[in-house]
């Protein structure tokens, strides 16, 4: 078997919560990523979903290593990268790259497109600098933008055409895996499709592995063949889509799914039936015993509370789900 260009195992993220005072001490530690594991194979795109505050977001700062996970395994390309140093990672910057949730604040607006584009190019001083600016171009036109605003000011474009400025910048020093983190939530609905097929172009033309993470389950049942959804730092269920959009295993996941608007289903008359998910979700620095999601569960029993279910094959086809009570 391959070596997966992305191998991510046992993954886990805690922040300390410290006391008031003068003097003050950890009092608690909140679970952001609790224990996720996945993989990703080059030009593929895995889509990772869930509420606000599963720790989805967390996951993909962890994988671009802007933050340090407390403990778990990053292997890129067979070498582990989880800890370590900013040495060591300068080179590892140029395959793995993010792009923001807001284009809004992701870009310094003291700086022209110009400097931001290729800014990477002479950190990592891959070109001359007297043919940084063809470069730089030749990304703005990749990206759709007129190459020649490339000494135009951040706040002199709109929100998608910023989108797409951050894109240039993320394919800068050709990256073999992007990490998308909501690209298209703080846009138009107008403008998302455009950005999604643009990022779509990208992935065939240059084989870039893109880690998807968003909230929309309709925008990433259009880009990714294969989802995880995240519940209070934990991967609950993982399939290919077509098997997770018809059939999903986890009560979660299917609480979810009855809030997407089915087209068809309002083509051929009637309502598909909501699910509405009782209390909030708990707190992650004091998270539920057994199965997390167990408090919002209807389908929870004793053993819910005391034992964790584990990620595991449900059924006949590649569905994994964490759930003691799967669905049929």
């Amino acid at each position: 078997m391959s070596t997966p260009l992305l191998d991510v195992r046992d993954l886990v993220m805690h922040f300390p919560v410290k006391s008031r005072g003068i003097i003050s001490h950890t009092v608690g530690h909140v679970k952001a990523v609790d224990g996720v594991s996945f993989t990703l194979e080059a030009g593929q795109a895995l889509g990772l979903v869930g509420e606000s505050g599963s720790g989805k977001t967390t996951t993909g700062r962890l994988v671009t290593r802007l933050q340090r996970p407390t403990s778990g395994q990053i292997l890129f390309e067979g070498k582990d990268i989880a800890q370590a140093s900013p040495r060591q990672l300068k080179p590892l910057r140029r395959d793995i790259q993010m792009i923001f949730q807001d284009p809004y604040t992701s870009l310094n607006p003291r700086q022209t497109v110009g400097e931001i584009v290729g800014a990477p190019l002479a950190i990592h001083k891959l070109v001359p600098k007297d043919k940084r600016l063809a470069r730089v171009q030749e990304l703005l036109e990749i990206v759709g933008l007129n190459p020649e605003h490339y000494n135009r000011y951040p706040h002199e474009f709109s929100g998608g055409q910023r989108q797409r400025i951050g894109i240039a910048r993320a394919l800068t020093l050709q990256p073999k895996v992007l990490v998308a983190d909501e690209p298209v939530s703080a846009l138009d609905v107008s403008i998302q499709a455009q950005v999604i097929n643009l990022m779509q172009q990208l992935q065939r033309e240059f084989n870039i592995a893109f880690l998807f993470i968003a909230h929309d389950l309709a925008i990433v049942r259009h880009f990714c063949p294969e989802i995880a959804v995240m519940y209070l730092g934990k991967i609950v269920e993982k399939a290919p889509r077509e098997e997770l959009y018809a059939a999903p295993k986890h009560p979660y996941t299917k609480a979810l799914l009855s809030a997407v608007p089915d087209v068809e289903q309002a083509r051929i008359g009637g309502r598909r039936e909501r699910i509405r998910l009782t209390g909030d979700v708990p707190s992650p620095i004091n998270p539920p015993s057994g199965c997390h999601f167990r408090t919002r569960c209807w389908k929870a029993q004793d053993v819910c509370a005391t034992t964790e279910p584990v990620l595991q094959k449900v059924g006949a086809g590649a569905d994994e789900a964490a759930c003691h009570f799967p669905e049929p």
